[in-house]
């Protein structure tokens, strides 16, 4: 096992989620709501841990694996679910680490199970990442990153974090390349995800629920923002998040 690159393309996954982790944080700053600090530090913590194991392993040599693909998506789903916690824990919103870890776990697998009993009472910022974790596990985490910056040179490397992270016995590209691949498969899925924000704020939804909802609704995992989840929507509303639903399914 190449453990240079194993270690070096966790880096980089760390930093790409510390990345992410601002949208919330702006959400937060936006609501003027104290989780905004809770954030920064998570951001923080994610930018140091992420920067010194790219820092340590850079140069790795020689070719990868599929031990090493299988390696760095298992590792990926645990460090970023690790580091997706810690907004819970600083916030003093869920005290535990292990319910937070459990809840971002639920998050990221788009599993939907949830620690929180009542969500209402969560700040704005927390929802959103709750959400947002749906989202990026919709279509796989590492899929996400490939769509968005090639995090290894090596065209192995690609195949093998493909490989290891399909659900299917095979990998089929869309495209001459899997770089590209990727792409389109997150165009068309952040094309369905504006499509239903849209639908949902035509059908008189307030834009952070529509915005959350879609999140929700693209990873098909189920976190809502209300606690009787979508029973406090109209009709029509619930009947388009169960359309696409259907859709992102598929």
């Amino acid at each position: 096992m190449n453990h240079k690159i194993v270690l070096f393309t966790l880096g980089r996954v760390v930093l790409i989620e510390a990345a992410l982790l601002v949208l919330p944080m702006a959400v937060s700053l936006l609501y003027g709501e104290r989780c905004a600090l809770s954030f920064a530090l998570t951001i923080v913590l994610a930018v140091v841990t992420g920067s010194l194991l790219c820092l340590l392993c850079r140069g790795g040599r020689g070719t990868s694996s599929i031990k090493d693909g299988f390696m760095i998506v298992a590792l990926a789903w645990i460090v970023l679910s690790a580091i997706g916690a810690l907004p819970f824990v600083f916030s003093k919103e869920i005290p535990s680490y292990i319910d937070a870890f459990f809840e971002t776990v639920s998050g990221f697998t788009t599993t939907g199970a949830s620690v929180v009993q009542n969500v209402e009472a969560l700040p704005m910022s927390l929802l959103y990442w709750r959400s947002f974790t749906h989202w990026l596990g919709g279509m796989g985490v590492l899929v996400f990153l490939l769509a968005i910056i090639p995090i290894m040179k090596g065209k192995s490397t690609l195949v093998h974090l493909l490989r290891a992270e399909s659900p299917g016995p095979s990998v089929e590209k869309l495209a001459p390349k899997l770089h590209q691949t990727a792409k389109i498969l997150y165009g068309i899925y952040i094309a369905l995800t504006m499509v239903q924000i849209l639908i949902l704020l035509a059908g008189g939804m307030p834009l952070f629920d529509s915005v959350t909802t879609s999140f929700a609704t693209a990873g098909t995992g189920g976190f809502a923002i209300k606690n009787d989840s979508m029973a406090g929507y109209s009709p029509f509303q619930q009947g388009v998040v169960t359309v696409f639903m259907a859709l992102f399914g598929v």
